[in-house]
């Protein structure tokens, strides 16, 4: 009889991801700040020079750490979710929520990160966040887009996701009922516009209209494309 492999133990959690976890502590009374950063070291025991080391603009980095520890745990879930009984929309929907609410328990740190990346000189980064958390649902449900619509659509839902994100932060209702309501109404916008899209698909007045901009997107490729050779993460292109 063949022995069935044991359990893989789980891992230690990174130095990263310790300092990310004793900064929680303080953010909601000094942010994402240095006076965070210094308190995460002394809380976690990690040698000063390994942490800024690992984090070279104090509590910054430490925020942006945080925003992709919740994407990266919404993509370890996804696995041992029942996706495929639902709706399409359903699916995004439930994978917003989640990410949302799994850091339910940290909102102060997410409204200081929200204040924090709201700022001109950081609004670069915090629309990467937004997008990667987009990139990383968009994934989770299986996109292949290779074209111009893998832009498309992580942009549309980068809009659904950030001001779901500030409702939710403002959101006083049990269990957070009216955020959730305010989710499904984006999605059902988002959903019209795509039957719509449709719909023009199969008029041919439309497709006249649309020939020139489609011509002028159809080399645009995503990141990283398969058949580029190239890894993902670096710019799109054009064939």
């Amino acid at each position: 009889m063949t022995k069935k492999p044991e359990t893989a133990e789980k891992s230690e959690p990174s130095a990263l991801s310790r300092l990310v976890d004793a900064a929680l502590t303080h953010v909601p009374f000094d942010g994402w700040s240095s006076a965070t950063f210094k308190a995460a070291v002394a809380d976690s025991g990690i040698d000063p020079a390994e942490a800024k080391s690992l984090a070279p603009r104090g509590g910054y980095d430490l925020a942006i750490a945080f925003h992709k520890a919740g994407d990266a745990r919404l993509s370890a879930m996804v696995a041992e979710m029942d996706l495929e009984s639902l709706r399409y929309s359903d699916r995004v929907t439930k994978l917003v929520r989640t990410r949302l609410e799994l850091v339910e328990k940290d909102k102060e740190a997410v409204r200081r990160g929200a204040t924090l990346f709201a700022l001109p000189i950081h609004a670069a980064d915090g629309a990467k966040l937004v997008w990667n958390t987009a990139d990383t649902i968009w994934n989770a449900l299986g996109d292949t887009s290779r074209d111009y619509n893998w832009y498309t659509k992580r942009a549309i839902l980068s809009g659904v996701y950030s001001s779901t994100t500030l409702f939710w932060l403002g959101d006083q209702s049990e269990g957070a009922d009216a955020t959730w309501a305010f989710l499904d109404r984006r999605i059902g916008d988002v959903m019209q516009f795509e039957k719509t899209k449709a719909k023009l698909k199969d008029n041919k007045l439309a497709q006249l209209l649309m020939a020139g901009p489609k011509l002028m997107l159809s080399p645009i490729r995503a990141p990283g494309a398969a058949e580029t050779g190239l890894p993902v993460g670096l710019p799109g292109r054009r064939r």
